[in-house]
């Protein structure tokens, strides 16, 4: 396992190289400038399109608005936000959450694109339903002679999309702070027992098909959101007079790299604090990786725009305000100094200095909400690049192998789960980005249409 690791580890490491920094960051930025911010300046619209204003039961798709973004925040707002930002700030310091800001800011950009995209060029399955997300888009806009990147990103999102870090994390938090203070653990034994139970757990769901992983996400991730949010905040007021030390911090280490433990990146610690920030920040929100417009390509609209707006607000919510949160709570309880924890063991270490012994109990509700509920936005995004690989028929077939992935995910160590999860986000990435920025003047063109009937109606 550890030969394994050691590969997977040079793999991601290569994969989250500089072509894909380029194609990630500079593409999200050549979107930022192509659009001139003008999606900026209606977020109060996109929050109106969010609340149900703009909805029409006769346009074409099987989502609201509020039901896509939930569905999409359902598998960013997860483990990413807990453990992901967690792993950052072991490595990097408080410096890469600022690097971590930057990637979501694009990432708004990218997002609306993308879903724009993805509800413009929307596809049909065999069973002629109407689809979206990057492997349609790429196709319907792009043409056949493209369907190569499609196909790439298809094969790349079949184990992109396995739950394999979710459920390490989810196991991790069970073990420390259930299963080992009460005398209970038992080794690989109760890691195998935590991995049937999940995974039996997210095949009633996930066997139910879209409407109920929408339902499901419509439920827990506004709920899971608000909880985690009052919880980080009584933290935060707490320590109120450590957080603007460590907001400073945050911006001055960003370019001194002074508490960053990983590798240099373009000859210094600077290069590798900016692509660390920047691969959490995409594993966060997945901004350009391309999973989320699978779900927005579902919305009830005729109008790609709304959709693309909506999106936007994703990346917002996700790392902006809840990533942000965390790594408030780790930087002003001072665990990410005195632990030697990394992942969702540190953030654990921060919840029990903020609420005593209480806080680990509440912070294991808010991760195995935002677990589980993770877990059924990924069986959906899996199973679309298996039907458009293999056909609908089979996607049943990706199912049985997700589920049974849960147990894979439940017994294997952190650093392989994560690097091969980054390898894979990275390989999806390559297509989505590409596909979007040939795609964008028809973005561009559609935005300046739609906005323009926007002002002649008010």
């Amino acid at each position: 396992m550890e030969v394994l690791d050691s590969f997977i580890s040079k793999i991601a490491s290569i994969a989250w190289g500089l072509p894909l920094l380029i194609i990630l960051i500079g593409g999200g930025i050549y979107l930022l400038v192509r659009i001139k911010f003008l999606p900026f300046l209606y977020l109060g619209h996109a929050i109106a399109l969010l609340r149900g204003k703009y909805d029409d039961e006769n346009d074409q798709g099987e989502l609201t608005h509020f039901q896509a973004l939930t569905t999409a925040l359902s598998a960013t707002v997860g483990m990413g936000n807990i453990a992901g930002v967690a792993v950052a700030i072991t490595i990097g310091g408080p410096g890469a959450v600022f690097w971590m800001w930057v990637s979501a800011i694009i990432g708004m950009s990218t997002k609306f694109f993308t879903a724009t995209l993805s509800v413009m060029y929307r596809g049909k399955d065999d069973l002629g339903k109407l689809q979206g997300g990057p492997m349609y888009f790429i196709t319907e806009g792009l043409g056949s002679r493209w369907k190569f990147l499609a196909v790439f990103f298809s094969v790349s999102g079949l184990i992109g999309a396995l739950p394999l870090f979710n459920v390490n994390q989810l196991k991790q938090a069970l073990n420390d702070i259930l299963l080992i203070p009460s005398g209970f653990y038992y080794g690989f034994k109760s890691d195998l027992i935590i991995g049937v139970i999940i995974a039996a757990i997210t095949a009633i769901v996930v066997l139910g098909g879209l409407s109920r992983v929408s339902n499901m996400a419509t439920k827990l991730v506004p709920l899971m959101v608000v909880l985690y949010f009052g919880l980080v905040v009584t933290i935060l007021i707490t320590y109120f007079e450590e957080v603007p030390k460590y907001l400073s911090l945050i911006f001055t280490d960003a370019f001194s790299a002074d508490f960053y433990k990983g590798d240099s990146f373009l000859g210094g610690v600077i290069g590798g604090i900016i692509l660390l920030g920047i691969r959490r920040g995409a594993f966060s929100n997945e901004a350009g990786i391309g999973t989320a417009p699978m779900a927005h390509g579902a919305t009830k609209t005729n109008e790609p725009i709304r959709e693309g707006l909506v999106a936007m607000l994703g990346p917002a919510i996700d790392t902006l305000v809840i990533c942000t949160l965390t790594a408030l709570a780790i930087l002003v309880t001072g665990v990410w100094q005195t632990s030697e924890a990394n992942g969702v063991s540190l953030t654990a270490k921060a919840f029990e200095e903020g609420f005593k012994e209480v806080g680990k109990y509440l912070l294991l509700l808010c991760i195995f909400v935002f677990s589980i509920s993770s877990l059924f936005s990924y069986s959906y995004y899996g199973s679309k690049c298996m039907s458009f690989l293999f056909g609908t028929k089979y996607k049943q077939y990706y199912l049985y192998v997700y589920i049974m992935s849960i147990i894979l995910g439940a017994t294997t160590s952190l650093s392989l789960m994560i690097n091969l999860i980054d390898t894979f986000f990275a390989f999806m990435a390559i297509p989505t980005m590409l596909a979007t920025i040939l795609l964008a003047p028809k973005v561009v063109k559609e935005s300046k249409r739609y906005f323009k009937t926007l002002k002649d109606k008010s």
